[in-house]
């Protein structure tokens, strides 16, 4: 690669500078492991390994039976050549995986019926490879015409789809854009990434794809089979393709090598080793592309023995397909703020103040709770309904400063609290919604489990307004916020 480059004389696009031989690069990061610092380790670039490894003990778990899922989040850190944008490329993050593992010749899921009516955007690879844009689609069409390769997957490409949007995810800025060719990994039979857009533009936050080299990659460097097994009624006759290795012929011929040729025995596909059963009876000999020697080798008839042969089989054996939905939870977390963030004038509409919408289920504060004003009366009543708050498991801030309500106000919609509750009385409060700013009269005795039917999203506030009566503002309602 660098001759091709001084060939052509290829330089850096901006400054066009000459650039730098090619030299390898790990994207993992390397740390020593063990008091001697001796022996290598190196930190993990995704969560998803973990499962991998511990499959045989899950499938157990599960009773022996697929489908099934295992979930994981933590820490996953990759030595990325140039952090930039903020939380979107870094070098630790956090990740959350899901590895869904099914029978790859049944990938149907019973609840895609849930989900199949869903029309969001999507961007198949054909529109993208024709110029088009991404256009909203319902994802049961999506499956069944193929743009998406099962139904597991497009339940999965759907649940993602709720999962965003209902944390407060834009529905008109979220596509999900299926991989192209060159950028498909060389294990995945499909592949589709979540994309949320915001000021840096397009940015993936979750990928799904479905795959079955992690098992087999494992099973291999391991010796321990990672597989499934479905037993029969009744056991079933089969054409079993057997290739029977002469190793000491192998061994006569390539030596060292003999291993490696051998495991590329073993990979080939039934029609690969049928074209060399052919070509050796009727030449003799044939050429062998051996892709961990990358050249080719010349296998000879007394070399290798290819032949079909039935076989009775009681179970067969497989190596499950997984799908796998990835979260990168720093890029979600901050497309959430940008797309939550919006201003609107003050009362004197002389300043716009600062709002976040977070949705009621995933604002960390659930409600604000202050007097009017500042006397004992009110100041006692607010402690008792924050004690029933939290009795609730309900998170809140208590305000009983004497700050002014509206300066109060716009301090908790700048934080993204999605409820306020008012102490005017000594039997009853108002409950405000931060993005209306409409209120409601509720008994103390109900408040906190007002508030925790609205923020658990068992109701909505559209729900609670039906129910209470509402409250006619008589006091200033919003004033700009003061720095702190």
């Amino acid at each position: 690669m660098g001759a091709k480059i001084k060939e052509y004389g290829i330089t850096a696009p901006d400054t066009k500078n000459p650039l730098s031989d090619p030299y390898p690069f790990n994207l993992m990061f390397q740390t020593s492991i063990g008091p001697s610092g001796l022996s290598p380790g190196y930190m993990r670039p995704e969560t998803a390994q973990g499962i991998f490894v511990n499959f045989k003990d899950l499938y157990y778990y599960n009773g022996n039976k697929l489908p099934f899922a295992a979930a994981q989040i933590g820490q996953a850190f990759r030595n990325e050549i140039s952090p930039r944008q903020g939380l979107l490329r870094v070098r630790e993050f956090t990740l959350a995986e899901i590895e869904h593992f099914v029978d790859p010749e049944d990938k149907s899921h019973p609840k895609f019926g849930d989900v199949a009516d869903l029309e969001f955007l999507m961007f198949p690879r054909e529109e993208q490879l024709t110029g088009k844009s991404a256009a909203k689609k319902k994802l049961g069409e999506a499956v069944s015409k193929g743009t998406i390769n099962n139904e597991t997957l497009g339940y999965f490409i759907g649940r993602v789809y709720l999962f965003l949007t209902q944390l407060g995810i834009d529905k008109d800025r979220l596509r999900f854009r299926q991989h192209l060719p060159n950028e498909m990994a060389h294990y995945a039979a499909d592949c589709w990434d979540a994309e949320i857009e915001c000021s840096y533009g397009w940015i993936e936050c979750v990928v799904l794809l479905i795959v079955a080299y992690d098992l087999r990659a494992h099973s291999e460097k391991s010796g321990v089979p990672l597989v499934a097994h479905e037993k029969f009624p009744e056991p079933r006759e089969v054409e079993k393709l057997v290739i029977t290795p002469s190793k000491k012929e192998l061994g006569l011929a390539f030596k060292g090598n003999q291993k490696m040729v051998i495991e590329a025995f073993e990979a080939m596909k039934e029609t690969e080793a049928l074209e060399m059963k052919v070509a050796l009876e009727s030449k003799g000999e044939v050429e062998f592309h051996v892709c961990t020697l990358n050249k080719s080798v010349t296998i000879k008839k007394n070399m290798v023995s290819i032949s079909m042969e039935k076989k009775k089989e009681h179970q067969r054996v497989f190596t499950p397909s997984v799908i796998e939905p990835s979260f990168g939870i720093g890029r979600i977390i901050y497309c959430l703020f940008e797309h939550c963030f919006y201003q609107r004038p003050s009362k004197a509409e002389d300043e716009q103040l600062n709002v976040f919408r977070f949705p009621p289920l995933v604002a960390p504060i659930k409600c604000t709770v202050f007097p009017l004003v500042k006397i004992e009366k009110f100041d006692v009543v607010a402690k008792k309904i924050s004690k029933a708050l939290t009795t609730a498991g309900i998170s809140h801030i208590i305000d009983i400063t004497g700050t002014s309500i509206g300066k109060r106000y716009a301090r908790t919609d700048e934080i993204g609290v999605p409820l306020a509750i008012t102490v005017d009385s000594t039997t009853s409060v108002t409950i405000r919604d931060r993005d209306s700013k409409e209120q409601i009269r509720v008994d103390i005795e109900e408040v906190a489990s007002v508030v925790k039917e609205v923020t658990d999203g068992q109701s909505t506030w559209a729900d609670v307004m039906w129910r209470y009566p509402t409250h006619a503002v008589s006091h200033t309602d919003e004033e700009p916020a003061d720095e702190e």
